[in-house]
């Protein structure tokens, strides 16, 4: 029997999942999780074969989770069920320990096999993910400016271009305004950048907002 973790922010998305593993003998749902710190609470108590992870959740979310996730369970496999099908996205959930990738738009088969491979220790990244992957790899190395930030200057970065302000940054982030000005000022300096208005532009054109 694989056992999942459900994480995923939105109801009709669980509900969707729960119906389809229900009519799979192999695959059973053992508990839900609606944002990051349910995430932690429900691992806490539940032991499951497969962690099937959204990446954009309240609280703590995206690689930093993923991060935090694999730093107090190192051997729990994590699939992550997404909207974002751009091999940035991707590469920064596998970068931070993510063991598979799918996208929320794949063939039940792909979701389902996904879920079999990960448990079974292997990784899995669906082939049209797979493919801008390996062409952003191709064209561009990691020579594009944003592949330089760490997890958390990525999560501000992609806050920034939101529009969001040093305030509801430190409050969305959990971390202080001291520490996210800090973070501002080197991916300004890593990005080569001086305004939002520029890091903007560069989001839209590297399809990185969400």
């Amino acid at each position: 029997m694989i056992r999942i973790v459900i994480a995923d922010d939105h109801a009709i998305v669980r509900a969707g999942l729960k119906q389809m593993f229900a009519i799979i003998p192999e695959m059973e749902v053992v508990a839900e999780a609606v944002d990051g710190d349910s995430v932690l609470e429900a691992l806490r108590h539940t032991r499951c074969d497969v962690l099937l992870l959204d990446l954009n959740m309240p609280s703590i979310s995206g690689p930093d989770l993923i991060g935090r996730l694999k730093a107090h369970w190192p051997s729990q496999p994590i699939l992550v069920l997404s909207m974002h099908d751009t091999a940035q996205v991707a590469s920064r959930a596998l970068k931070a320990g993510a063991d598979g990738y799918v996208t929320k738009d794949s063939e039940p088969e792909v979701l389902l096999a996904a879920i079999r491979k990960v448990a079974s220790g292997g990784r899995f990244i669906s082939s049209e993910v797979a493919q801008r992957m390996a062409l952003l790899a191709t064209v561009s190395g990691d020579r594009l400016p944003h592949n330089a930030l760490s997890a958390r200057e990525f999560d501000v970065f992609k806050c920034l271009v939101k529009g969001l302000g040093v305030n509801d940054i430190a409050d969305q982030l959990n971390i202080s305004n001291k520490t996210v000005s800090t973070h501002k000022a080197r991916l300004l300096e890593k990005m080569q950048m001086s305004s939002i208005a520029e890091l903007t532009r560069y989001a839209m054109d590297n399809q990185l907002m969400d």
